[in-house]
């Protein structure tokens, strides 16, 4: 049996230094005083903090897989994937969606370039709203035993304005991936091993994840689903009376940051080739402070905030895949 330690992990503004020739001019002027102060020092200092941790997780094996988001695009990635291949003495390759989100921030997808195949699909699928939305991401990846896991990257509209005032637009992409989904099964046949993880920006109870996205914490009701729109199961439901949340505002625990499975990986049926194993919000002692646990954040040198001893103001999230070797 084969075990696939896959995370997730909101970096926090993971940006380019200050005027960087790789940011558009557009992108430059629209930050404005948002990087000042953030030069190479400070983008050296943030990497490897986060690579401090990373280098933590699967008992100090590393991820086989980390689903990343607010990175601001190939450069930022190549820095941090190259301080993890040195702490890990392992080989990280990556793909990257360069979307048009207004700040310039992106998801990416980490993998062990020697337990995956070196041949990625991937497709992105941009929401237009009052501004683009930040693109959902579908990368399909190759197991050293021939199956194949769909992972599509999230990171929905952020609450900013007001959680209802800005529910729509999560509804809207929520709807959005649901039609993206059936087309996933379409292409891949009904028992596609899909994985949903991302920053969601709504909680597991919310109605764009439960009526909309369809993903429960029905484990049977998922099972036994043959309706045309699939349910997922959302793993997250367990840590919601925990006292802990993957972003914590104010005195409130949110659980932004999930994973959702397609029925095949929690199917019991023995020929399917993925099993869920095991969930886990990542919590070391240096993530998180205070009484509610609330993740340590980075921040930014022009910010009160700012903490060079800091990683995130996100804690990652984990899910163990186990998947039934190849015959002989």
């Amino acid at each position: 049996m084969t075990k696939h330690h896959i995370y997730w992990w909101n970096l926090e503004n993971l940006f380019d230094v200050e005027n960087s020739p790789r940011r558009s001019e557009f992108l430059n002027n629209h930050l404005g005083k948002e990087l000042d102060g953030w030069n190479a020092t400070i983008l050296e200092q943030k990497i490897a903090n986060l690579t401090a941790v990373i280098s933590k997780f699967n008992n100090g094996e590393g991820p086989d897989i980390l689903g990343v988001c607010e990175v601001e695009n190939e450069h930022v990635i190549e820095l941090l994937i190259d301080a993890m291949s040195a702490a890990l003495n392992k080989n990280y390759g990556f793909v990257i969606s360069e979307g048009d989100d207004k700040r310039g921030i992106d998801t990416a997808l980490i993998y062990d370039k020697t337990k995956y195949g070196p041949e990625q699909q991937t497709f992105s699928l941009r929401i237009i709203k009052r501004n683009t939305t930040r693109d959902l991401f579908q990368v399909h990846i190759n197991t050293a035993n021939g199956n194949k896991l769909v992972c599509v990257l999230n990171h929905w509209p952020s609450r900013s304005g007001g959680e209802l005032e800005s529910e729509p637009f999560r509804i809207m992409v929520a709807e959005n991936l649901s039609y993206w989904i059936e087309r996933i099964y379409e292409e891949q046949g009904k028992d596609a091993n899909i994985i949903l993880m991302g920053d969601f920006n709504d909680n597991p109870y919310n109605k764009s994840i439960t009526a909309y996205l369809k993903a429960i914490n029905n484990k049977a009701l998922v099972k036994s689903n043959r309706v045309r729109l699939k349910y997922f199961y959302n793993v997250m439901h367990r840590f919601l009376d925990a006292q802990i949340g993957t972003f914590v505002f104010g005195n409130t625990y949110n659980m932004l940051d999930q994973f959702m499975i397609s029925k095949s990986i929690l199917s019991e049926k023995s020929e399917l080739p993925f099993k869920l194993s095991t969930t886990e919000i990542i919590a070391y002692p240096e993530l998180t402070s205070g009484s509610y646990q609330k993740p340590v954040k980075f921040g930014r040198p022009n910010s009160s905030t700012f903490n060079e001893k800091g990683f995130s103001d996100h804690l990652p999230i984990k899910i163990v895949l186990n998947e039934k070797d190849a015959a002989v």
